[in-house]
């Protein structure tokens, strides 16, 4: 079902009693979030998208990535939770283009990363936080821990989007307890 839309944010909660929502953004376009117009709707990546208008949207002061929203026809709050952790969608075809070494944040997410010159794998990303340089939210199974790594060139050298795979090689004492 992904392969014809584009997962732009998630619903993470109700934002007040008048059926507001609180999305995490997965994309480095606010206006997805601010502009009112046509967005689809899925309570998972493998369920079919429903259309939906977003009304209006604002991005919430001092958080990363997080907005809050109106939709139609959400009113109050036991709507606004029955849509927790739905996905909000566009379909590809409204994917801009990106030049080389220019990444989407949901092509990101799901990331496996490995240590370069071991091929250990080190986790799955979870998610991307701005601060100055992009980090890489990235969990371990194996520890079930979350560590963040910056991605930049000279530590994130290979990333393969298709394969959904970045190689790394950290400064020593980033990631020493892991491998």
């Amino acid at each position: 079902m992904t392969e014809d839309w584009l997962v732009i944010g998630k619903i993470v909660s109700p934002q007040g009693l008048k059926g507001e929502l609180r999305v995490l953004s997965y994309s480095d376009f606010p206006e997805r979030f601010e502009d009112a117009g046509k967005r689809w709707l899925a309570a998972s990546e493998k369920a079919i998208p429903q259309e939906v208008m977003l009304l209006s949207g604002r991005e919430v002061t001092g958080k990363n990535n997080l907005f809050v929203i109106r939709l139609e026809g959400v009113n109050d709050c036991d709507r606004a939770e029955s849509l927790r952790n739905h996905l909000l969608m566009i379909p590809t075809s409204d994917r801009p283009h990106l030049e080389a070494n220019e990444y989407m944040i949901a092509d990101l997410v799901g990331c496996q990363v490995f240590y370069q010159p071991t091929g250990k794998l080190l986790g799955i990303v979870i998610s991307v936080m701005s601060a100055g340089n992009d980090l890489l939210e990235v969990h371990n199974l194996e520890r079930d821990q979350i560590e963040l790594i910056p991605f930049v060139e000279a530590i994130a050298p290979l990333v393969d989007i298709t394969q959904k795979r970045i190689e790394v090689i950290p400064p020593k004492g980033l990631l020493d307890h892991w491998l």
